[in-house]
């Protein structure tokens, strides 16, 4: 069976582990849903959620060189719930004042083509290294104006 990435299917769920389920979506086709692709909710206990010959809908997140097949149940809900998004600060737009557009809010937006799970980690992690390198060249001047400063003590 020649599964296409993004689409959805229905699996009977062949097996439990404490990271994941088993489900296959035809003879000799199993893929694994990880524990996190579950439910839009923490799961600590996948017996909570899933029995073993259960029918679910699972949509295919990756299909490896391997042959392994990842399946998301979360991303296949009919409605998933809608996301909540977390303000910080007063009433700046909950961005802490900062600009993440590049200052030019006359661009339209473009939309981007949907990523793939690898692509979706990279792009954070990529944002993530860029924020920890603007919090370590703050903490540096901070750290080197100390040094600069005379020192009270005679």
């Amino acid at each position: 069976m020649q599964l296409d990435v993004g689409k959805i299917y229905e699996g009977k769920v062949t097996g439990i582990t404490k990271f994941g389920a088993f489900v296959e979506l035809e003879p000799g086709t199993t893929g694994m849903v990880h524990i996190s692709e579950v439910a839009n909710t923490f799961v600590s206990e996948i017996k909570d959620h899933l029995t073993e010959g259960q029918v679910v809908k699972v949509k295919v997140l990756a299909v490896g060189e391997d042959g392994k097949i990842s399946l998301s149940i979360k991303k296949a809900a009919d409605n998933p719930p809608p996301r909540k998004d977390f303000k910080r600060g007063g009433n700046n737009g909950g961005n802490g004042g900062r600009r993440f557009d590049g200052g030019n809010n006359s661009k339209p937006q473009q939309e981007k083509a949907p990523l793939t799970p690898e692509a979706a980690f990279e792009d954070m992690l990529n944002k993530f290294k860029q924020s920890s390198d603007e919090r370590m060249g703050d903490l540096k001047k901070v750290l080197d104006n100390k040094r600069r400063s005379p020192s009270r003590r005679k």
